[in-house]
């Protein structure tokens, strides 16, 4: 069986086509020449979402979902009835990314946690899981997580880069752990350390394109061709094969993410 690695959360409709060739058909091509056969592209916000669940129409291999990131301050902010809506189009399969952005966020962030509080009702409400952002932020994170029962929907704690104890709290809460190209990187010791001790069965790997570019290609444009050499690192951090990684993360998004379909 040939390589077949998911891209569990890049932005597509973000991507800068013009160091990419000016061809999104042959970025998804370069993708599937190193094994990359699905991805989701992540909304961030309502202006976002139409490109985004067009461009999951128009590829078989690309899923979609919706929400608003917890960054975005100056735009429309959805009620759980219209994120419910929305997630009913055709292959969009979770909602998010949501979460809370301390390191950006400056001031009174309330608004911010009723956003995610907004989405987490939305996910329990549509049966699509959650796909979470946090940064500075871990104890409100797990706290909103908790008292709004994020547990029976479940989700990805995307591009993770907290530490061991975070992460072991959102494993207890019913969540998976998403590693980018951040654990790539030769400072990343908190990340790789996580990456070693989080178990196989609850691991994702992503890009966040055009976002994060794994080392070989740091400082370069990001793309979802370049989730490979995120396996391939957590393949040698943990001693397994590429093949073992990429087998079983894909198998995780198809069970997280169950409203997606993989290709024959």
């Amino acid at each position: 069986m040939s390589l077949s690695i998911v891209d569990s959360h890049c932005h597509l409709d973000r991507l800068d086509l013009a160091k990419l060739g000016e061809d999104l058909d042959a970025v998804l091509a370069a993708a599937r020449q190193l094994g990359v056969t699905h991805m989701l592209c992540v909304c961030i916000d309502m202006g976002n979402f139409p490109d985004v669940a067009a461009l999951a129409e128009r590829y078989p291999q690309v899923f979609a979902s919706v929400g608003v990131h917890p960054n975005e301050q100056d735009t429309r902010d959805p009620g759980v009835g219209e994120l419910v809506d929305l997630a009913q189009a055709p292959k969009v399969v979770a909602i998010g990314e949501t979460g809370l952005d301390y390191f950006h966020g400056k001031g009174d962030l309330e608004w911010q946690r009723e956003r995610f509080r907004r989405h987490i009702r939305a996910a329990r409400e549509s049966g699509k899981p959650l796909i979470i952002h946090s940064r500075d932020a871990r104890e409100d994170t797990i706290r909103i997580m908790r008292e709004e029962g994020a547990a029976e929907i479940g989700g990805v704690m995307h591009c993770f880069t907290e530490d061991w104890s975070m992460a072991q709290q959102a494993l207890d809460l019913n969540f998976y752990i998403s590693f980018s190209g951040i654990v790539t990187f030769r400072n990343a010791e908190q990340v790789q350390d996580v990456a070693r001790r989080t178990p196989l069965e609850r691991m994702l790997v992503e890009t966040d394109s055009p976002y994060l570019t794994p080392v070989p290609y740091r400082g370069k444009s990001n793309q979802p061709a370049y989730v490979r050499y995120v396996a391939e690192h957590i393949a040698e951090l943990r001693g397994e094969s590429l093949e073992t990684i990429a087998r079983v993360t894909r198998d995780n998004f198809f069970k997280l993410f169950s409203g997606a379909v993989a290709l024959d």
